[in-house]
């Protein structure tokens, strides 16, 4: 009884648009709400997936990207109303299921393949 209460609670949590299908090595551009004051706005940020963690409302996905000679790591709640929107811009072809060793790459070593889709 209790949890058919819980799963009602978490579908009212879930996205109502369609989540685009993207998956580790994925380099993703994420559309983030920022509040400032009263005002919003819309700041695009575009990396690489390396990480998808838990499930239902509380799924989350690391993008990694380099700026300014500097890795920024960013945790995104999937279901999040701030989260707008979520383009994939290229498919990476990955044989792991976290890429947290791009940590410690830089360069030609960091680059992730591309995935054919034929």
């Amino acid at each position: 009884m209790k949890n058919a209460i819980l799963d009602k609670i978490e579908q009212e949590q879930l996205r109502k648009d369609k989540v685009p299908d993207f998956g580790i090595g994925d380099t993703v551009r994420v559309h983030v709400l920022i509040r400032e004051g009263e005002k919003e706005r819309i700041q695009v940020y575009t990396g690489v997936v390396i990480a998808r963690d838990g499930s239902g409302a509380t799924e989350t996905f690391t993008v990694r990207r380099v700026s300014y000679g500097e890795g920024v790591e960013r945790v995104f709640p999937l279901h999040a109303p701030t989260v707008s929107k979520i383009e994939v811009e290229r498919k990476g072809k990955t044989r792991r299921g976290k890429l947290y060793y791009l940590r410690d790459l830089s360069g030609k070593k960091a680059r992730i393949k591309e995935k054919r889709t034929e």
